[in-house]
């Protein structure tokens, strides 16, 4: 339960500026109002595709406004949980458009798309082709390529390794997304490229330069590190010999396929939803959704990557109809395959070389180390039955009622340790 509440209703520690995390509810609701009965009567109501367009505005509008005040926080509170309530509604809102997509047909989704966006009438895609004359390689053919595209493979990667910040399942999804094109190639022709573009232009320089960026930044920022659970939680000798034995186990590997796999979806989609629907790739449709899905990823992006792949294959039987089936066999045994490697090498990496003993298990910034030091000395007055406060400005101790050390709490990564004000067990 504790875990649950710390996934779906973060609290925000040091408030410094309360006027921003008070509701104000009534004052919200009131300028709402207001903004809406002046438009309501004071718009040219004879366009009836504009009366159409501002309802949904507005509709869209005040479901974000409830959004705001009613649901959870969610599992971040930077730079304030209103933003991330927000990001959550829209989530919400694109998966009811694509439940509602669902039960139309292919035309009518290609006409409300035209609605939306004019532009797109009478426009078909022109995918470029990569796989062409793969043996002429020289400087002007190469600085070709480096197009917007090659922009948004370097900015997608800085942004996956400020999710994942994990260089081990980064460079597992960065290759086997690789042979992810290469297996569904026959199906989307543009996937087709040359061995250097995918693997010396995308891995190496693209995604591998996204990749540091994005890890320098973490570690720059000191941002909080996704790791294995640390030895050093398990205080028994039985505990910390499960732990290891659990290390190996297919629940690990299959969380690491399930991740991998998700995330090739997640980017399948992307192609896929472009070739079916006749969207242009450099298209701004394909770019606010692109934005969309990286605002999306930590909080909700399962249950909408399996809505569009399901959509994907309802609009799209036609194509899917060419696959070859022993290619996405054999694709899926290379994900599965990928996974357990990734996790086989990255724990004898870190037993070999990056660990000094079996009981470091993680790196740690200079502010965790702070926190274990703390935790530590917590432990060791909770053995005496007491614990540090600081009180009226000097460092003191006080009794702990009821509480032993095994029912202390004691989860330094997911910062859920009690905290101790004024004498008092919070």
């Amino acid at each position: 339960m504790e875990h649950f509440r710390s996934i779906n209703e973060k609290s925000v520690d040091d408030v410094s500026l309360a006027f921003f995390y008070k509701p104000h509810t009534l004052t919200l609701l009131s300028v709402c109002v207001l903004g809406l009965l002046y438009s309501a009567f004071t718009r040219n109501d004879d366009d009836k595709d504009n009366n159409l367009w501002i309802g949904l505005c507005w509709i869209i509008f005040f479901f974000l406004v409830v959004s705001v005040l009613a649901f959870p926080n969610g599992p971040f509170t930077r730079p304030h949980p209103g933003i991330w309530r927000i990001v959550f509604g829209l989530s919400v809102l694109y998966f009811m458009v694509l439940v509602f997509l669902l039960f139309q047909n292919r035309k009518d989704v290609r006409l409300m798309i035209e609605w939306i966006f004019p532009d797109l009438k009478g426009v078909s895609p022109e995918d470029k082709e990569y796989a062409v004359n793969c043996s002429t390689m020289d400087w002007a053919r190469f600085y070709s390529l480096f197009d917007c595209f090659a922009a948004a493979h370097l900015l997608g990667w800085f942004f996956k390794a400020l999710l994942i910040r994990h260089h081990g399942i980064l460079w597992t999804i960065s290759i086997t997304w690789e042979i992810t094109e290469m297996a569904f190639s026959h199906l989307l022709p543009n996937f087709a490229e040359c061995w250097w573009d995918a693997w010396v232009l995308d891995v190496l320089i693209c995604n591998g330069l996204g990749i540091w960026l994005g890890m320098y930044v973490c570690r720059k920022l000191e941002m909080r590190n996704y790791h294995w659970e640390s030895i050093k939680d398990i205080h028994s000798t039985t505990g910390k010999i499960r732990r290891a034995v659990l290390q190996f186990t297919p629940v690990r590997v299959v969380a690491v396929s399930l991740l991998i796999i998700v995330w090739q979806l997640s980017e399948l989609n992307t192609f896929f939803l472009k070739q079916i629907f006749e969207v242009p790739p450099s298209h701004q449709i394909n770019v606010w959704r692109l934005v969309l899905i990286s605002l999306i990823s930590a909080p909700s992006i399962s249950i909408v990557t399996f809505t569009e792949a399901i959509i994907c294959v309802k609009f799209g039987l036609e194509l899917f109809k060419k696959t070859e089936v022993s290619y996405i066999v054999m694709w899926l045994s290379i994900q599965f395959v990928g996974s357990i490697l990734c996790v086989y090498l990255c724990a004898v990496y870190a037993r070999n070389w990056k660990w000094t003993t079996l009981e470091d298990g993680f790196f740690m910034t200079e502010a965790e180390k702070e926190e274990e030091r703390l935790a530590n000395k917590m432990a060791d007055h909770i053995d005496n039955g007491t614990v540090p406060v600081l009180q009226n400005g000097t460092h003191t101790t006080a009794k702990l009622n009821g509480f032993s050390q095994s029912e202390m709490p004691y989860n330094l990564r997911n910062r859920n340790q009690k905290v101790v004000r004024n004498g008092h067990v919070h």
